[in-house]
Parts: C-alpha cells; sequence; structure tokens
C-alpha cells in the first residue's frame, strides 16, 4: 500500500538525547487556546481584544470566558497582513496571526508599531523566534506527534502557571499510536475524538507525557526538514500560486506550503484516492460569508504538508497531481 502523506500526526519518534524547546523561558501549559487565556489574564486592565476574521473559533474560548473584556474582528489582506489601522484605546490589545508560519518579518514589524499591546498568535510558527517584551502563543501539536501542549511566552511573567495542576493526557494517545501502527484512515475517529476533548478545557500546566516527548525532538533537523520540502514545493508551484509567499529566508519555519491555486482547483479529493489528506483550516470562517475574502482563503487555500517525517520522493508525489 502506498505510504500516507498528510493529516494527523503518529507518536513522535525519540531522540537518545535531551533537546530544550526553541522558545526559552516560556511557560508550558495544556493547549494553545489556554496559553492565550494566560497571557489575557495577566493583563491588567484589559477591556478589549482585536482579532483577524481568519482564525480558528478556538481562539474565542477564553474570550468568552473572561467577564467584561470586549472582542472585535479585522480584515486581512491578500498579502495575508491587518487591512485596516488601529488607534488602540486603553486596555485594549490586537492579536496578528503568523499565518502558516510564513510572516515572521511582518510580525516583527508589528512588534515595533503596536510594542507590549500586541498578542502574536504563533500557533502556526512554532520555530519564529520570542521577541523581546512581546507576548505570543505557540502550539506543539501542530508540527509534531504529540497530543496537546500550548506554549505562552510572556515578559516579566509572576509565575501564576505555579498554582495550575497538571494535565494528563493519557486519554488523547490513541490516535498518535494508532496511526504508527495501522495508519491515518485506521485512527482518524480516535482523532476527532482527542480533538474534541480540547475543547474547554481548563488552564493547566502541561501534562508529564507531553513535556517527555517534546524534550526528545531534534528541533534542528525537523526545522531542515521543513524548509528543505517547502522550497522544492514553492519552486514548482510559485507560477500557480497567487498567495504571496514571503522570502524563504525571512521566516524561521513553515508549517505547511500555502497552495491557492490561480486555476482555482481544489485538488484535495484527487489527493485523498492516493492517500494524500489536505485539510481546510478554519472551516467556521467559510459560513461567515459576507466576509469574502477571508471565506475563500479557507475555502481554497490548500496546505501541503512539508513537515519532517516526509522526503522529496513525497514532495514529487504531491507535485505529480498537481501539475
Amino acid at each position: 500500500m502506498t505510504n500516507a502523506i498528510g493529516g494527523y500526526f503518529e507518536k513522535e519518534p525519540r531522540t537518545r538525547e535531551e533537546h530544550a524547546i526553541p522558545q526559552k523561558d516560556a511557560i508550558l501549559l495544556n493547549t494553545g487556546r489556554n496559553a492565550f487565556e494566560y497571557i489575557l489574564r495577566s493583563i491588567p486592565n484589559l477591556r478589549g481584544v482585536y482579532l483577524p476574521y481568519y482564525t480558528c473559533n478556538v481562539m474565542l474560548e477564553p474570550l468568552k470566558r473572561l467577564f467584561g473584556v470586549s472582542f472585535a474582528f479585522y480584515h486581512i489582506t491578500h498579502q495575508l497582513e491587518i487591512a485596516e489601522g488601529f488607534d488602540l484605546g486603553e486596555g485594549e490589545y490586537i492579536v496578528v496571526n503568523n499565518y502558516f508560519g510564513i510572516k515572521d518579518e511582518y510580525v516583527s514589524r508589528m512588534a515595533e508599531k503596536y510594542k507590549d499591546r500586541l498578542i502574536v498568535d504563533n500557533a502556526q510558527a512554532f520555530y519564529a523566534p520570542v521577541i523581546s517584551g512581546i507576548k505570543a502563543i505557540y502550539s506543539a501539536r501542530k508540527f509534531f506527534g504529540v497530543p496537546d501542549g500550548g506554549i505562552a511566552y510572556l515578559p516579566n511573567d509572576n509565575k501564576q502557571w505555579e498554582r495550575y495542576e497538571t494535565d494528563d493526557s493519557v486519554d488523547r494517545l490513541d490516535h498518535l499510536i494508532i496511526r504508527l501502527e495501522q495508519g491515518p484512515e485506521a485512527g482518524y475517529a480516535k482523532y476527532r475524538e482527542a480533538e474534541d476533548k480540547l475543547d474547554y478545557q481548563p488552564i493547566m500546566q502541561m501534562s508529564a507525557y507531553t513535556r517527555d516527548a517534546l524534550s526528545h525532538i531534534d528541533y534542528d533537523i525537523a526545522q531542515q526538514v521543513r524548509r528543505r520540502n517547502f522550497r522544492i514545493l514553492h519552486e514548482a508551484l510559485s507560477d500557480y500560486n497567487v498567495l504571496p509567499i514571503p522570502d524563504l529566508e525571512t521566516f524561521a519555519c513553515p508549517m505547511v506550503y500555502p497552495f491557492l491555486d490561480v486555476r482555482k482547483c481544489d485538488w484535495r479529493y484527487k489527493m485523498k484516492e492516493q492517500r494524500i489528506f489536505i485539510p481546510k483550516f478554519w472551516p467556521n470562517v467559510i459560513s461567515y460569508g459576507h466576509f469574502d475574502y477571508e471565506a475563500m482563503l479557507a475555502d481554497r487555500i490548500m496546505p501541503l504538508p512539508i513537515d519532517q517525517r516526509y522526503n522529496e520522493e513525497d514532495m514529487k508525489r504531491i507535485l505529480k497531481l498537481i501539475i
């Protein structure tokens, strides 16, 4: 049977050596959305938050739990950047997404503009460098085979995380093992169950399992493989891709290769037949409808897999179905 490409991760292979995660002095929590909530709760006199329409709806969970904090949405441009100017009022903050892990340089510019009023959503940019003085969140499970795990970077943290209990990942592991042993199709139902179990979880410290798994990943090799695979796809697809892709040297490590086909083709079904699995990110945005551009991005962008599980031949399999 042809090897599967894409989709959810299997159990992450362990290195013999221990490795530190890239975010030095970060706060290890149970989910990315709870890392966001942890940051919000650290802000005195927080009144309001601006988020992009083009984002995952789980980002609203923390905001709905915070009494008295309002939130509003903003549009983005075809460059995946803020489409309008903001004069933030007292107690107001803005969330900027590092989309697909390719907007590091833009995030740096926004840090200069908004300074400590900025919260960076690096859920899709695990390797994006911490910016001094800037709050940021990261998600481990979008890059590696772990069941959960969110990371908050908060300058001058007062160690409030120490008062939270430690999470337990035992009931969210099945899909990682089933995929490793039997393939993605066999474990998909368990994967969906595990995803659902992450909804509306209280803030907790990262589980012992996830901490241990993350301490045995060779982050340098994973980064090199992702960047190589991204380059292979971009060199072949740049003439077809209408989504502006920044120079590879301006970002640390992408999560996927975001492909918006000028031919308006959706290759997902064709790829699925060949066991290449391409998700739709944030289908909740499609239902917004009257926000045409964001809905189009959610519907048509194909996040092609480039992660550390795959080699150059795997990239050629993907390209063969598109070109």
